[in-house]
C-alpha cells in the first residue's frame, strides 16, 4: 500500500481545466486490513464503480468519500487523522460514523427498508411495521450518518479548493446517501454540482406510499436540492418525475418526462446505463486460473447444452422461479431430459438478513426436488454453486448455451452484459423485461415476464432449439452493444453532462442582469 499526504496545492488549478470531481459512496475503492506483522495492507475492490473511477483519474482529479467499514479501515482513519491521501493512485478520505449509527443506517434503513421498497419486494400485507425503532433508527442513523457524509465532504472540498472558483462536482452513490444533496446544498450553496446516481430501481408513486410522508419528503426534497439525477433507465428517471410530482407540492414537471422544476429551479433526471470493463473482463478471461476453471466446466457439461444462471442471493433475482421453469422444461420436453444442465453459481448477499436466509433454503430444496425427480447415476439435472469466485463465472459464461437472466426488479443486471461479452458458444440470453438491461439489450433476447413460469420454460426450450444463424447472429449484436458502451462511457457521459452545467451556470452568474431578467438557477 502507498500512501502520500496531499497538500492543498496538489488540488488546487485552473478552475476551466482542472475540475474537482468526488465520489461518496457508502463502500469505498479499497478495504483495510491488518497483517501478522501489525501493518496496514489495501485490498482494492472490484466493482465497475472502482473501474470507472481508475479510468476517470486519467483524465480528471478524482477524490472518493466513503465509509470506513471494517476495524482496518477504522485503523486507516486514526493514522491519518481524517485527511485525504493517495492509495495506489487514488486520492481517498474515509467517513467514520459510530457502529451504532452505522448499523442503523445500514441494517434497519437502507437494507431493507429502502431496498426491499426499490425492488417492490415487502409482503405489504404482513411487513414492513414502521416502529418507534424504525424512527429512531431514520433519525439517529440514517439521517446522522447522511449528514456526516456531508460534512466530511464540505470539509474536503473546501480544503481542496481554497476558496478558488475551481469547478466542484459531487457524486453521491445510491440509495444510502439520498439525504446528502441537501446538506451539501446547505454547506456549499451554488457552488457546486450535485449528480446522485441511483443503482437500483426507481419505482412509481405507489411503492413509495410505504415510507411515512416525513421520510419519503425528505428523500425527494433532498434529491431536488440536485443539478442532475441520474439512473440507468429512462423508465426509472420517469418515474422518480412521477414521484416528485405525486408527493412534492412545490414540484412540477410543466410536461416533460425527464425533467422536475423545484422552486423554479431545473432538475434533470437522466438515464446513464451503466456497463461493465470489457477490456478487463477479456484480460481476465485470458488468465490461467479462469482457464483452468474453464476446462474443469468443460468436462463437468460434457456433451450436454449448457443453462447457466449468474446471481447474487436475493429474493430479486427470482432464482426460485427460474427453477420452476427449468422443472417445467423437463416435464414438457422430455428431449432435453439428460440432454441439458443447469449451472447456477450463487453468491451470498445480506445473509445477516432473515429473509436472505429463507430464500437460499428455498433454493436448495428446490433444487433438491428437482434432482430427486429427474436424475439418474449420469446426470445431475441442476448444479448449485455458492461462494464468490469471479474467474469461475467467467469461465462458465464461455459456456452456456442458454443464459437466464429472470430477475423480478433490476437496476441493470450486468451479468447479462458480460455473458455477452465472453460467451463462445453463440449462447441465447433469456432476459427478464424488468431488468434493467432488458432497455439495451432486449431485442436481442429472448424476453420473458419473470413471473411467467410457462412463459420462461418455453423461451429456454426456443433458446436450445434454435438455428445456428440466428444464434450467431443475435449473439454477435449483444457483443456489440455491451463493446461499444462500456463502463467508461457510462462515467465520462456524466462528468461531461456535468461539466457542461457548471460551465452553463458559470456564465449565468457572470452575466449582468438587466432589469425584468430571470435570473432563476438552471441545471
Amino acid at each position: 500500500m502507498t500512501t502520500a499526504n496531499l497538500q492543498e496545492s496538489d488540488t488546487t488549478g485552473d478552475p476551466t481545466e482542472s475540475p474537482l470531481i468526488v465520489i461518496a459512496s457508502n463502500r469505498g475503492p479499497y478495504s483495510f486490513s491488518v497483517n501478522k506483522d501489525g501493518a496496514l495492507e489495501s485490498k482494492r475492490g472490484s466493482g465497475g464503480l472502482v473501474t470507472a473511477l481508475g479510468a476517470l483519474a486519467e483524465k480528471h482529479d478524482v477524490l472518493w468519500i466513503a465509509a470506513a467499514l471494517g476495524k482496518g479501515d477504522r485503523k486507516w482513519v486514526e493514522q491519518h487523522e481524517d485527511t485525504v491521501q493517495e492509495v495506489e493512485g487514488i486520492k481517498l478520505r474515509l467517513v467514520r460514523p459510530t457502529a451504532r449509527r452505522y448499523d442503523q443506517y445500514y441494517n434497519e434503513i437502507a437494507n431493507p427498508l429502502l431496498w426491499f421498497i426499490q425492488h417492490q419486494l415487502w409482503d405489504i400485507p404482513r411487513t414492513p411495521s414502521i416502529t418507534r425503532e424504525t424512527w429512531q433508527a431514520w433519525r439517529n442513523g440514517y439521517v446522522a450518518v447522511n449528514k456526516l457524509f456531508a460534512e466530511v465532504i464540505a470539509d474536503t472540498v473546501r480544503t481542496a479548493t481554497g476558496g478558488s472558483n475551481r469547478p466542484v462536482i459531487i457524486f453521491p452513490q445510491d440509495y444510502h446517501l439520498y439525504l446528502v444533496p441537501r446538506y451539501l446544498r446547505e454547506m456549499l450553496g451554488r457552488s457546486v454540482q450535485i449528480q446522485p446516481f441511483v443503482h437500483i430501481p426507481w419505482p412509481g408513486p405507489d411503492a413509495w406510499r410505504v415510507l411515512p410522508a416525513e421520510m419519503r419528503n425528505a428523500i425527494l426534497t433532498s434529491l431536488l436540492q440536485s443539478d442532475r439525477v441520474g439512473f440507468h433507465t429512462t423508465k426509472d428517471a420517469f418515474n422518480f418525475v412521477q414521484c416528485c410530482r405525486f408527493y412534492v407540492p412545490a414540484a412540477h414537471s410543466r410536461g416533460s418526462r425527464d425533467t422536475i422544476y423545484f422552486h423554479e429551479r431545473r432538475v434533470k433526471a437522466h438515464a446513464y446505463p451503466i456497463s461493465v470493463d470489457t477490456e478487463q473482463i477479456e484480460t481476465l478471461v485470458e488468465e490461467p486460473y479462469t482457464r483452468m476453471l474453464k476446462d474443469q466446466q468443460i468436462t463437468f457439461i460434457g456433451d450436454r447444452k449448457l443453462i447457466l444462471r449468474v446471481d447474487r442471493i436475493e429474493p430479486s433475482k427470482n432464482i426460485l422461479r427460474g427453477l420452476e421453469a427449468y422443472r417445467a422444461l423437463l416435464e414438457r420436453y422430455k428431449e432435453h431430459i439428460g440432454k441439458v444442465q443447469m449451472l447456477a453459481l450463487l453468491v451470498p448477499s445480506r445473509m445477516e438478513v432473515d429473509e436472505y436466509q429463507d430464500y437460499l433454503q428455498a433454493i436448495m430444496a428446490q433444487a433438491g426436488m428437482i434432482n430427486a425427480e429427474f436424475s439418474d447415476e449420469y446426470w445431475e439435472p441442476v448444479r448449485v454453486l455458492v461462494g464468490e469466485n469471479y474467474h469461475r463465472a467467467l469461465a462458465a459464461m464461455q459456456l452456456y448455451d442458454v443464459l437466464l437472466v429472470n430477475p423480478i426488479a433490476d437496476g441493470m443486471n450486468l451479468v447479462a452484459k458480460e455473458g455477452a461479452l465472453v460467451n463462445e458458444r453463440n449462447g441465447v440470453l433469456v432476459l427478464s423485461e424488468y431488468a434493467g438491461a432488458f432497455y439495451e439489450l432486449g431485442e436481442k433476447a429472448l424476453t420473458v415476464s419473470p413471473f411467467d413460469v410457462h412463459g420462461t420454460a418455453e423461451a429456454i426450450h426456443h433458446a436450445l432449439k434454435m438455428q445456428p444463424d440466428e444464434r450467431r447472429r443475435r449473439a454477435e449484436a449483444l457483443r456489440q452493444q455491451v463493446k461499444n458502451a462500456d463502463v467508461k462511457r457510462w462515467f465520462y457521459d456524466q462528468v461531461d453532462d456535468a461539466l457542461r452545467a457548471s460551465s452553463s451556470q458559470a456564465k449565468k452568474d457572470s452575466t449582468p442582469v438587466t432589469p425584468g431578467t430571470n435570473t432563476s438557477a438552471e441545471s
